[in-house]
């Protein structure tokens, strides 16, 4: 689990950072479970060979065996984790107090090592198995202080972003233009994201996704927020110099992953800032690019003028697709469109790779007609947030 958070470059290519976080937190409650069963196994069976019950036996191997309590802490720490990554309790808690939380995972990895080496024959002195497991542990620790630490700072140290400009883009929509030094060198594509942190006041603690919503051109980093919800609504307000610190770039939703030379490229909502950003990378590497805008309103496609230019290209397609979903179907589109699908509105459907970003329940209906259509998975591109 430890090891899928630690921001391998290598699983971050060969998986995206998306789906190697959705399976650290997949695995968060059935490695609980295995965890309890363990220390609730371990007591029964000492308390059937010492002929006590299972809670006098707990408490004798917290208070009178070496390394113990520091492995029941550990316990109580995963258990803490876990309660707090349940949805229900995510809703209550701040994210600060969840991340918080989260950092002790770490210290009960640590905690819980002790034990493991001074009880049981398994990592008895002498055995392979012993210093697999050093190697093992002490590993994963190291190439998270290594990718999560020691990269960034040194990056950060380098880059020195500040915000330069704050653009209003609809009500509740900003761009935020940030700048540095040697940024030239900063090797990110367009569609991939970033963790920024805002060394503002209630910023500097949080560190949130943000897609570029411009291909970095070596002098600015572009990303464009919407107002979500108080952080998001903060990270608006940032003032032109605030320092910025950050983590990427990550993600496999870029240019890198075509495997055709058509593309078809759909955004929805706040979505269709990272297809602007595809797309500048698109217009001169693809044989035709084709561009679906799908918005509820005129007031939510987002960057509407930079995508106006991006018709004038001879091999660019943009269609503006406007009106509110239906419930009459199972569909992307909007009720007046009910009857079409991806594959009627691009003929070419079948030989091009498919991009797409926006809401989750709304992508899944793109990538379901998608596939109605005939194509398969590693022609479908998407990246997902909802972690």
């Amino acid at each position: 689990m430890l090891l899928l958070v630690a921001r391998i470059p290598l699983l971050d290519r060969a998986f995206g950072t998306d789906r190697t976080l959705a399976a650290h937190r997949w695995l968060g409650k059935p490695a609980l479970y295995l965890l309890l069963a363990h220390a609730l196994l371990l007591m029964w069976g000492y308390a059937i060979a010492l002929g006590q019950d299972p809670i006098t036996q707990g408490v004798d191997m917290l208070t009178s065996m070496r390394d113990m309590p520091q492995a029941f802490a550990a316990l109580a720490g995963f258990i803490l984790v876990v309660v707090t990554s349940l949805a229900i309790v995510r809703h209550v808690v701040t994210h600060e107090f969840w991340y918080l939380v989260h950092l002790l995972t770490y210290a009960a990895v640590l905690l819980a090592l002790p034990h493991q080496f001074s009880h049981g024959r398994l990592f008895a002195e002498g055995t392979w198995a012993r210093w697999y497991w050093l190697v093992l542990t002490f590993g994963v620790l190291g190439a998270i202080l290594v990718f999560r630490v020691m990269i960034p700072l040194a990056r950060n140290a380098r880059y020195r972003l500040r915000v330069t400009q704050v653009t209003e883009e609809a009500p509740g929509v900003a761009s935020v233009v940030m700048t540095g030094r040697d940024l030239d060198h900063l090797h990110g594509l367009g569609g991939q994201y970033f963790i920024w942190r805002f060394w503002s006041r209630g910023l500097r603690w949080e560190g949130h996704p943000y897609s570029l919503s411009a291909a970095p051109d070596g002098r600015n980093l572009r990303i464009t927020v919407r107002d979500l919800g108080d952080d998001s609504r903060r990270v608006l307000a940032v003032k032109p110099g605030t320092p910025v610190y950050f983590e990427g770039p990550y993600g496999l939703f870029t240019t890198a992953a075509r495997t055709s030379p058509d593309a078809v490229l759909l955004g929805a909502g706040i979505g269709i800032t990272p297809i602007r950003a595809i797309a500048d990378g698109m217009v001169n590497t693809a044989r035709r690019v084709t561009i679906i805008l799908r918005a509820n309103d005129d007031s939510q496609l987002y960057l509407r003028r930079e995508f106006e230019a991006l018709r004038e290209h001879p091999s660019v397609r943009v269609l503006e697709i406007v009106g509110p979903p239906t419930r009459r179907v199972r569909t992307w589109l909007p009720e007046s469109m009910a009857d079409e699908s991806l594959a009627t509105l691009v003929p070419d459907l079948a030989d091009a790779d498919v991009y797409v970003c926006g809401p989750a329940v709304w992508a899944d209906l793109v990538i379901d007609d998608a596939r109605a259509a005939g194509l398969r998975r590693r022609q479908i591109h998407t990246e997902r947030f909802n972690w």
